[in-house]
C-alpha cells in the first residue's frame, strides 16, 4: 500500500487576479514565496519521495517547504484551460455563449475549447501513480488534485464535490495498484519552528 500526500503549490499574481493558470508557467509571487519559506513538510511526510509538477510554481514550492530540488513529472502539470487560460472565470460564467460551467457540472468529458478534459488528465495521470515504489508528496496543482480526489471519493463531477483543496495541507491517499482511496483529514504544513 503506498501513501500519496498531494500539495497545492503556494499563491501566484494570476491567484490573486482569479486568472485561469492552466500550464501558463506562472511563478510564485512575492508574498506567496514568503508564505512557504516559514513551512515545512511534517513528520513522516518529510522524508516521502518528493515530486512536483515541472511548472515553476510547484517547483518553487517544492524547493521553498523542503530545501530539495523535487523529482518532476509531465503528468502534474495542471489541467490544460486551451484559449481560456489568463482569463478570467467568473467572465467566461457571465457569458452564456463561452460553454463555461461550474466543476458540479462538468462531468468527466467537460473540455475547454483547445483543452483537457477531467478524464484526459485521469489518462496521463495514471501510469505515473502506478509506478510509484513507495510513499510520495506530489506537489501540484488544483487540477491535479480534484482528479485524484474524485478517484479517490467516488465523485463524477456531478454536484457538490466532497472535498474542497485549501492550500498548505496535504492531501493524503492510499493507492493500492488499483484503487485510490481517502485517508484522514488533510494535514497542516508545520512551521520551522514546530518541527525543530
Amino acid at each position: 500500500m503506498i501513501r500519496l500526500a498531494l500539495l497545492r503549490h503556494g499563491v501566484t499574481a494570476w491567484n490573486r487576479a482569479h486568472r485561469i493558470q492552466g500550464r501558463s508557467d506562472i511563478p510564485l509571487d512575492a508574498e506567496g514565496a514568503g508564505a512557504l519559506a516559514g513551512l515545512t513538510l511534517p513528520e513522516p511526510w518529510n522524508r516521502a519521495e518528493l515530486w512536483s509538477s515541472p511548472l515553476l510554481r510547484a517547483c518553487q514550492s517544492a524547493e521553498l517547504l523542503t530545501g530539495q530540488t523535487p523529482r518532476t513529472n509531465e503528468a502534474l502539470i495542471e489541467m490544460n484551460w486551451g484559449a481560456w487560460e489568463g482569463l478570467h472565470g467568473a467572465d467566461l460564467l457571465a457569458d452564456p455563449e463561452s460553454g463555461f460551467r461550474d466543476i458540479e457540472n462538468w462531468g468527466w468529458d467537460y473540455r475547454p475549447p483547445g483543452g483537457e478534459s477531467p478524464r484526459d488528465l485521469w489518462i496521463r495521470l495514471e501510469p505515473w501513480l502506478a509506478r510509484l515504489t513507495g510513499d510520495a508528496v506530489a506537489v501540484c496543482h488544483i487540477g491535479v488534485m480534484r482528479i485524484l480526489l474524485a478517484r479517490a471519493h467516488g465523485w463524477e463531477f456531478d454536484g457538490p464535490a466532497p472535498f474542497r483543496v485549501k492550500r498548505n495541507r496535504l492531501f493524503v491517499l492510499t493507492f493500492d495498484g488499483e484503487r485510490l482511496r481517502p485517508e484522514g483529514d488533510p494535514v497542516r504544513l508545520v512551521t520551522r519552528e514546530d518541527a525543530g
